[in-house]
């Protein structure tokens, strides 16, 4: 078949009412630190932005200084030595493109390039006793890892090698790496033991991006040698973020139901270091947790939690059970897919978090939980350019559901305004107030006159596992139920023109946006990015076939009917929305013939349909100017259908 470009015809800006460049050069301009790390001893915090600086982490400040100066190279994987005196950081710059590992003072002064691999470096962590530094190694691996960057073009004989993400152990004296898993083990996270003889680590056999959703928890020797399996989740459980308990007895983890890894949610279980049943912290927790951190001076296992369309911090005593909350806030302190969780001192007492909302950009801050001063100040002159955000409550069958109403900048309560619904991906992740990045921005329709209506329904993270299993073989059944009664409370409570109401998603938001179309007339239009349109045909298109089985219940060749449900394509007669489809031509996760599929069958019966395909792109967009692209495209399309 061949594969056809739609290209940039003008009408993007000619259909635009307001000039949506100022929103997006605030957007641009943001400095996003990437992390923020507090030392052992509490006594420092050090973030990347653009370069690496330290400073203290006490609320009497202290000048920022920069350590390891060089230039504009890449920097990122901030970790502190156990006697919080050095930094390990991975960069580029010896060679572009190639991350290594190096060390430099923790205060300032020379770093020193510990290795000179090729292939991928991830997860820096030093050893107890500051002698070895593991991090996650890929050996002359060809392209970013992740389903989310484009997959190579599928053409000629299929590749068939498997590229391993591998323990390795770097000896800081030295710099001579060992890797000590095996081979056919593919690493996703890991945590020394306290006594340094051994790794916790959730790993697979196989395919590392497609495998993750039946990753299995073991013990790796530090010094190579047989590895344990010590436990092995049902079915309906992923596990993230292993920890040692300080004592070296158990490990901790995260374990639930995601739908993507990196994208963390679920309840708090530990497992005994040798092996056998798991026991759950955090039976009924009201949120879902995200990070743990268990400080090597306490006996309480603190976590962070989405919750209730925000984010929270909580402690467990493992021992007896009691969960206590400590902080809540209607902001982002750990998003998905970013290496922004909460970091801890050794005693517990000093944190560091990268903090972001709709009204504030993001900067470092540290201290204590909940007490913390800002220790950058890059986005002072930001200002947000869209309106302000209202959570919502509502009922829907038996659950109460939480999503953010963004109102129109300028908002004059005297008038009625269009809304769009935009429904997050995953479905195992949450919409909480972030400063927005970069890419499918939603958010921006405010900036054009919009409500925003984004909904957190059954399947989302923040209101316990039970709520987030709740669409397990139900996709675009309850979960869309909860969308419409938001959209119901939307225009109860505030002055939405009932008859004008669009709808917008990404990967799973694309999916409900199409399916969405074919269940009701409610929507005037929809722009549909990255979606679903026929779960039959994507189980054997997509590169990730192994998320499906904990939704589904079983593949599409085992019970058709439970994807066939599911399948815009199956309904797709009653479609009357005008639907705008963009999708990358190189997505793994979903892919392009899943647009072409729904946007052929929209032509076929006469609906209003444009399609873009965008040369090169993955599932997450990299080209500035092809983000740029759909969002213009998409405010355009809501403009022309919607007013």
């Amino acid at each position: 078949m061949r594969t056809i470009y739609l290209l940039l015809i003008g009408v993007a800006a000619a259909a635009q009412t307001v000039p949506v460049d100022p929103a997006l050069q605030v957007i641009d301009s943001t400095g996003w630190p990437e992390q923020a790390v507090v030392s052992p001893d509490g006594a420092r915090v050090a973030w990347v932005e653009a370069g690496i600086f330290t400073a203290p982490a006490g609320a009497s400040g202290g000048e920022p200084v920069e350590i390891a100066p060089g230039g504009a190279c890449e920097k990122n994987s901030l970790a502190w030595s156990p006697d919080s005196r050095q930094i390990a950081f991975l960069s580029d710059c010896a060679k572009p493109g190639q991350l290594q590992l190096s060390v430099a003072p923790g205060t300032g002064g020379a770093a020193r390039q510990l290795t000179w691999l090729n292939g991928l470096l991830a997860d820096p962590k030093w050893s107890p006793d500051g002698k070895r530094i593991a991090i996650l190694f890929t050996r002359d691996l060809p392209r970013a890892a992740g389903p989310l960057d484009p997959v190579p073009a599928q053409i000629g004989v299929l590749e068939s090698k498997i590229y391993e993400q591998r323990l390795a152990v770097v000896d800081v004296a030295t710099g001579s790496v060992r890797e000590v898993s095996p081979a056919d083990l593919y690493v996703y996270e890991f945590d020394w033991s306290p006594d340094g003889g051994s790794f916790a680590a959730t790993a697979a056999h196989g395919e590392g991006d497609n495998n993750w959703w039946i990753a299995q928890l073991y013990v790796i020797p530090a010094s190579g040698g047989a590895i344990k399996s010590i436990y092995k989740p049902p079915v309906q459980q992923q596990l993230a973020v292993p920890r040692f308990a300080p004592d070296g007895k158990s490990i901790v983890f995260i374990g639930g139901i995601m739908s993507d890894e990196g994208s963390t949610g679920g309840e708090i279980f530990q497992v005994a270091a040798g092996g056998g049943a798991a026991r759950n912290l955090t039976p009924g927790l009201k949120g879902s947790a995200s990070f743990l951190m268990w400080p090597k001076q306490s006996k309480q296992l603190y976590f962070s939690e989405h919750y209730d369309g925000g984010s929270a911090i909580s402690k467990v005593d493992p021992a007896g059970g009691q969960v206590e909350r400590l902080w809540q806030g209607a902001e982002s302190i750990n998003l998905p897919f970013e290496d922004t969780g909460v970091s801890m001192s050794d005693d517990g007492r000093m944190t560091a978090v990268v903090r972001s909302s709709w009204k504030n950009p993001p900067e470092v801050w540290a201290g204590p939980v909940g007490a913390w001063s800002a220790k950058t100040h890059a986005n002072s002159s930001v200002r947000p350019m869209w309106g302000d955000a209202r959570s919502l409550h509502w009922k829907s069958d038996a659950f109460e559901v939480q999503g953010w109403l963004i109102y129109p900048a300028h908002f004059d309560p005297a008038k009625k305004y269009p809304m769009v619904v935009a429904v997050h991906g995953g479905p195992a992740s949450e919409m909480k107030p972030a400063w927005p990045k970069p890419g499918f921005n939603p958010t921006l329709l405010s900036q054009q006159g919009y409500f925003v209506l984004l909904p957190n329904p059954r399947g989302s993270y923040g209101q316990g596992e039970k709520f987030t299993l709740a669409n397990v073989r139900d996709f675009g059944g309850g979960d869309l139920r909860d969308i419409l009664a938001g959209v119901e409370e939307a225009v109860r409570t505030a002055p939405v023109d009932a008859q004008r109401v669009g709808i917008t998603g990404w990967s799973y938001g694309g999916f409900m946006t199409m399916f969405a179309v074919t269940q009701t007339n409610r929507f005037r239009a929809a722009v549909a990015g990255a979606g679903l349109s026929n779960w039959q045909s994507y189980y054997g298109q997509n590169s990730i076939d192994q998320w499906m089985i904990p939704y589904f219940g079983a593949s599409v060749y085992d019970d058709p009917a439970v994807y066939a449900k599911s399948s815009a394509i199956d309904f797709i007669k009653r479609v009357k929305t005008p639907t705008l489809i963009v999708v990358g031509e190189r997505d793994g996760e979903c892919p392009a013939p899943q647009s072409f599929e729904f946007w052929h069958a929209l032509k076929t019966l006469g609906v209003k349909t444009q399609m873009v395909v965008y040369a090169g792109e993955g599932h997450l967009f990299h080209k500035p100017e092809d983000r740029k692209d759909v969002l213009l495209r998409t405010i355009a399309w809501f403009n022309e259908n919607l007013r």
